[in-house]
């Protein structure tokens, strides 16, 4: 299966001296062809076509900002899905882009530091997209809350609905353990 991912985000996927991709390969099994030329990078696998699906979306976290580190947690947890919003459709002009961008990064990256801890998830601001590495529950929390900050909701009031499902997705997990 083939992915396209940013030219400038290939370095990093590689890695130095290619570690990053040896590492992948070893760790899951498959193989990474990587064309440098036009961002294509083709997994295969001969053992578990499941695998090429969970490094397809290891690649795409990498293509869409996040550092290696915080995107190999996919591997670790089959639950962690990647969800990619594109903001261009939402903004009008370059200038509106980097405004919006700048809402959900917020100053010195509070809003997204916010985010990330109240909604449980991992969010990568890149290009024209965010990306959010998380659990199913999670995700819909923080794409609700980056869709707020879209539509120009103040970020207090964001901040009071993500702690507000802060406690609803930690009240769910204790359920789920049998604690209450």
């Amino acid at each position: 299966m083939d992915i396209k991912i940013p030219e400038e985000r290939i370095g990093v996927l590689v890695g130095p001296n290619g570690s990053m991709k040896h590492f992948i390969e070893e760790k899951t099994k498959t193989s990474l062809e990587i064309d440098s030329d036009t961002g294509t990078i083709s997994v295969t696998s001969a053992e578990d076509p499941l695998q090429v699906l969970r490094v397809m979306d290891l690649v795409k976290a990498i293509g869409r900002g996040f550092s290696p580190e915080r995107a190999l947690a996919i591997l670790d947890d089959e639950m962690l899905m990647l969800d990619v919003l594109d903001i261009s459709k939402t903004a009008g002009t370059r200038s509106d882009m980097e405004r919006l961008k700048g809402r959900i990064i917020g100053k010195d990256g509070r809003s997204r530091e916010i985010m990330e801890r109240l909604s449980g998830t991992k969010v990568s601001v890149y290009g024209k997209t965010v990306a959010i590495l998380g659990y199913p529950e999670q995700i819909r929390v923080a794409r609700a809350a980056i869709e707020m900050l879209l539509d120009g909701a103040p970020h207090g009031n964001v901040y009071s609905f993500l702690e507000r499902k802060h406690e609803d997705l930690a009240k769910m997990e204790l359920e789920e353990q049998g604690l209450l």
